[in-house]
């Protein structure tokens, strides 16, 4: 399982790595829309939604995603002010049409997962489009995987104390020194851009980002790893061998998205 967990994320970062640097803001757009379609129809496996009309709401949110940079920004507005109270409408259309066959609990499970897979990911391209925003993704993957991988090796090697029954592998050494490292890589890149690629980034401002960004990855972890718990599953689908399904390995990413798009605007 270690092994192919590694060789995973050998093959896959380069390529991630590549088309964050070489692709623009469409391509990244739909890789977006894609990640958010895997995870959303693995979401809903997870939480037992088997009505197709239900689905289908989900998986039309996450393919919206594609067109965040090709329509005008007012109809973006409408699309996004109007798609909440629309799907409420839409869902509970589905309880009266079907004689509640579908029940309440399926419709709050699909608002759900389309708020907490779709309305976190559609940061990442927004995040993406900014003035060096090719930069500024760099900083959400040092947080979630950063901090995912030195949680894991330090955890390994010295974790004693286990941190929550939730996610009983997780030690309080591996949380801190995930934190850490992600924390230390983030000053590392944040030289880097500074001297040979002309960006005046604070130090300062970027280790509070990092450090926030860095622990509420790991609440996001958690957070997914609830939901497999309570469903008594171990992991959201098989895609990537080693880690599971896509929502497996983005969980912290899309977690920390939002607030990541917050926190570096203001760069």
């Amino acid at each position: 399982m270690r092994l192919k967990r590694i060789l995973t994320g050998v093959i896959g970062f380069p390529i991630i790595a590549l088309l964050l640097i070489y692709g623009n803001k469409y391509i990244l757009d739909a890789l977006f829309s894609l990640a958010a379609l895997i995870s959303t129809y693995e979401l809903f496996n997870t939480l037992k939604i088997s009505k197709w009309s239900i689905r289908c709401l989900g998986y039309i949110a996450a393919i919206l995603i594609c067109f965040i940079h090709l329509l005008p920004i007012k109809a973006l507005t409408i699309i996004a002010l109007m798609f909440i109270p629309t799907s409420i409408v839409f869902l509970f259309l589905n309880i009266i049409i079907t004689s509640m066959e579908v029940k309440t609990k399926d419709i709050f499970s699909a608002f759900f997962g389309i708020c907490y897979i779709v309305g976190f990911i559609v940061f990442l391209p927004l995040i993406y489009a900014q003035t060096n925003g090719k930069i500024l993704i760099w900083y959400l993957l040092f947080a979630a995987w950063g901090t995912d991988t030195f949680a894991y090796a330090i955890g390994i090697r010295f974790g004693k104390h286990k941190f929550s029954k939730i996610s009983p592998k997780k030690s309080i050494e591996g949380c801190i020194g995930g934190t850490i490292g992600s924390v230390i890589i983030a000053v590392i890149f944040t030289y880097v851009i500074k001297k040979y690629v002309n960006i005046d980034f604070s130090y300062i401002y970027i280790i509070m980002v990092a450090l926030v960004l860095s622990i509420l990855s790991q609440i996001g972890d958690l957070s997914a790893s609830t939901i497999k718990r309570e469903m008594d599953v171990k992991d959201y689908g098989n895609l990537l061998p080693g880690h599971g399904g896509m929502l497996d390995r983005i969980d912290s990413l899309i977690f920390i998205a939002p607030f990541a798009y917050l926190l570096l605007i203001l760069l």
